[in-house]
């Protein structure tokens, strides 16, 4: 008789609790969000990181998260990056007085290590910061080309941020992080000298660059419908 009740009722309820509870715990290693900010140009016509450089940028992203320290994330946005020489303090820049605008479109995979036990629970104050690195791939397009070269570029991703858990299933995030790029035509202006002028010339021993500035959002998934 109590084998009998425990295989009708206990056995069940075990087998429930099971499956509710893997399901639960790999639900809740999965986020998607997007995130809005900006891109940030640094090359040729501007040398150092300029604030006045940056210009809208947006991305969607996907998160798994493998335990309370390690994620990854795939990535994939665009927007806008340019420059123009007559901002620079510099001579040398202003008598070349170049300008220049290009549309990137990215996507990279990144491995993200979180600093602090960022773990989903119940009324706790659920933060950390972490940093992030990895690769991808961009394609751009400036406004004006006069050479024929590659139009996309392998990047390297990396950078640092914070994320904060406002409310379940929802977090926001803060990151800056920067694109090394294997291409120094971002601002059509990079390669082999095409003039003898050197007022046009760019350096051709540095690549150009670009930075990404954004604060997300993102959702938890707590539940997995079983096909």
């Amino acid at each position: 008789m109590n084998i009998l009740f425990y295989k009708k009722s206990v056995v069940p309820c075990l087998l429930i609790f099971t499956i509710f509870f893997y399901q639960s715990s790999f639900a809740q290693k999965i986020e998607f969000g997007a995130g809005i900010g900006g891109f940030n140009y640094q090359g040729d016509l501007s040398p150092n990181f300029q604030f006045r450089n940056t210009k809208p940028a947006g991305s969607f992203l996907f998160r798994y998260n493998f335990n309370s320290a390690f994620s990854l994330r795939a990535e994939f946005g665009g927007g806008i990056i340019g420059a123009k020489d007559n901002t620079s303090k510099d001579p040398w820049q202003q008598q070349r007085n170049l300008t220049f605008q290009s549309r990137v479109i990215e996507g990279s995979l990144a491995g993200e290590y979180n600093f602090l036990d960022f773990v989903d629970r119940r009324f706790a104050v659920n933060w950390t910061p972490y940093v992030f690195g990895g690769i991808g791939f961009a394609n751009f397009k400036p406004s004006v080309v006069t050479d024929n070269y590659k139009k996309s570029t392998m990047i390297m991703p990396y950078g640092v941020g914070v994320k904060y858990q406002i409310k379940r299933p929802w977090s926001i995030g803060l990151e800056y992080g920067t694109r090394k790029t294997f291409t120094d035509y971002l601002d059509n202006l990079g390669g082999d000298p095409k003039s003898n002028d050197k007022i046009q010339q760019g350096n051709p021993s540095t690549k150009d660059k670009y930075h990404y500035i954004r604060l997300s959002v993102t959702y938890t998934l707590y539940t997995i419908v079983c096909p």
